[in-house]
This record gives structure tokens, sequence and C-alpha cells, in this order.
């Protein structure tokens, strides 16, 4: 197997940058949006056969170094009692929104291996199949409960925080049950043969430093607790400069950076022993193969040949992004620092 991702996420020296994308397998694809003619991304996410082969064609196609499973970080949520569609250009829409202590009690405890069987039997294929690791994946407590009470993305998070600061038990056993659950459903993963696992904890970016300490830290440290030991942890959130003091006391294999910050300066505040992800503007991409080849060059730059380093979007890929720019850049970053000067130049 090609371990120089996992060698990564340890913080061994590599000897070429690992690379994969976040959203490497969907919307970009002609091939999927064929399929999405046909299927719901629910749907495709539930069919083991179907789930397998958009995992592993982008993993074929691009040639990075790691698959992560096609899925949603909505799906562990329906076996709990949670009805929601993900609508075009919206993305997920809760039926019933919870906004007390009665709505969190009527949630139901996850059985992975009973509730989403169809998980472990994709796994199982995408394993069979793939030479390069394959990243299983949940959505971070925070991120699932800004869903489950606004009902819909948001952005200002309102009945989040009201309910937060007003009902701090409410609060608490709403995020007591969505760590236990997203633990469960990471460690079914691993267990079934998922190598490592990301956490998208995409809107933490939406707390101040204070509030994330005291309503949500202690909630990844619960999850955490039960995961430790079993693979490597990437831990992703959205607007996280300001909270990398915290991230990094969470003591995840890896973290995950957006491409707000500077790559060394996340390395220096996060101490450069500590494995990282990231973090070129996914809008990069949509360039011209100068521009995208120094930006590139910038975060290689940046991280100077330091060992514990995955290239990566700072968020996912984009539906109007070129497949074959994305392969490029493959190829490009494995073949870095090893280039001819004009390459080098983005020419």
């Amino acid at each position: 197997m090609n371990d120089r991702f996992l060698r990564a996420c340890r913080g061994q020296a590599t000897e070429v940058t690992p690379v994969w994308f976040m959203r490497q397998a969907g919307r970009y694809q002609p091939e999927y949006r064929r399929l999405r003619e046909q299927k719901s991304l629910i749907a495709i996410a539930q069919d083991p056969i179907l789930c397998a082969e958009v995992t592993c064609h982008a993993v074929e196609s691009l040639g990075v170094d790691a698959a992560i499973l096609f899925s949603d970080i909505m799906i562990p949520l329906g076996p709990m009692g949670v009805g929601f569609e993900i609508r075009e250009k919206v993305g997920p829409v809760v039926e019933s929104p919870i906004r007390d202590l009665a709505a969190v009690e009527r949630l139901r405890g996850l059985e992975p291996g009973r509730d989403l069987p169809f998980v472990g039997e994709a796994i199982a294929r995408i394993v069979d199949r793939l030479e390069v690791p394959l990243i299983g994946f949940a959505g971070g407590p925070f991120t699932l409960a800004s869903y489950l009470i606004e009902g819909s993305p948001s952005r200002q998070y309102v009945h989040t925080k009201r309910m937060m600061w007003e009902q701090p038990a409410a609060w608490e056993r709403l995020m007591e049950r969505l760590a236990d659950a997203t633990a469960a459903y990471l460690a079914y993963q691993i267990a079934c043969g998922a190598s490592a696992v990301q956490i998208f904890d995409s809107w933490v970016g939406a707390l101040a430093p204070e509030d994330y300490e005291s309503f949500v830290v202690p909630y990844l440290r619960r999850l955490l607790r039960q995961v430790k030991g079993r693979a490597p942890v990437i831990y992703f959130g959205v607007v996280t400069a300001t909270l990398l003091a915290q991230i990094r006391a969470l003591q995840v294999e890896v973290v995950g950076l957006d491409w707000r910050i500077p790559l060394a300066q996340a390395r220096e505040q996060l101490g450069w022993d500590q494995p990282v992800q990231g973090n070129l503007d996914p809008v990069a991409v949509l360039a011209p193969w100068p521009v995208v080849a120094a930006k590139a060059r910038a975060i290689l730059d940046a991280n100077a040949g330091r060992p514990g380093f995955i290239f990566n979007l700072g968020h996912g890929v984009l539906p109007e992004t070129s497949p074959e720019t994305l392969r490029r850049l493959v190829e490009w970053v494995h073949a870095w620092p090893s280039q001819a000067p004009a390459s080098l130049s983005g020419e």
C-alpha cells in the first residue's frame, strides 16, 4: 500500500508530499453528474456498490494518496430519528428543528452496525480495491448541532447560540448525544477498514474562542477519548485561525487548515511537531495553471519540506473545478521539489 499519507499523519518524513482533496469524489466529475441525474446523493451514499465506485473512481482518476468515503455528515442522524433532505444549492434541511430539551430527549441512540450496515459494506469494497488508505469521516458535534437547531445552513447561528446560552442543560444533553453517536460511527468505520478518520467541524469558526472552549471542547474531548488510538484523527474547521490554541490542546493527530491563514503562521502557532493538512484556496484551482502552480508553490515553500504535512485544499472541491487541473496539481505536488525551474514557475 502507498502509506505516505499515513506516515505524514504520524509526523514522519515522506519521499514526496502526500495529497488528497476534500470532496474529491463528487460534483465536479462528469461521471458523478451523470449518476446524479438518476440518483440522489443520499441514495448513492446508501448503495454500497455505487458508493464504492464513486469513492474509488476519484482516487484512480486523480492519483491521490488517500481516498475519502463518499457520504454526507447527515447520514448518521437519520437512524437517530431526524428527518431531513439535501436540497440542491441549499444543503441539509431538517424537517423538525431541535430547540428544547424535550426534542433532544426524543433522539435515539446510534448503533452503526445495525443502523448503517451499508457503510461497512462500502468500506469493505473500497479497501479491497484500492492501494491507498481510506479516510472515514463524520460531522463534528457543533456542526451537527447547528444543522439540527437551525434547520438549515445559517450565517448567524442565532438559534444555536441562543440554545447554548439560554438552555445549557439542553445544549449539554444534545452535545453529549452527538459526541457519543459520532464516536461510535467513527469507531465503526475504523473497524470496517478505514485507516484514518476526519471530523468535519465546518462551522465552529462562527464561535468566539471562549464559547468554543466552554461549549464545544468538552464534547470534542468526550468524542476523542472514545476513538483515541484506533486510527489517526484529522480535525477540520473553517475560519478557525482564532481557535488554534484550543485545537492544539485537543491533541488530534492532524489539524486541517482552511486557506485564510498562512500555512507557516498556522504551523508556528500549533507547533512544528503538529501534523497539518491544507490549505490551497478552492477557488484558486479555477484559475489559469500558472496561478494554481504559484499558489501551490507558496504553500510548499512555507512548509519548507518539514514532515507532517499533507497537501489539500482549504475546503471542498468546487463543482466548477476541472478534473484535469486536479490531476495536474497532484502530479505537480508529487514532483516537488525535483521539478525543472520552468515547471516551478508555473510555465
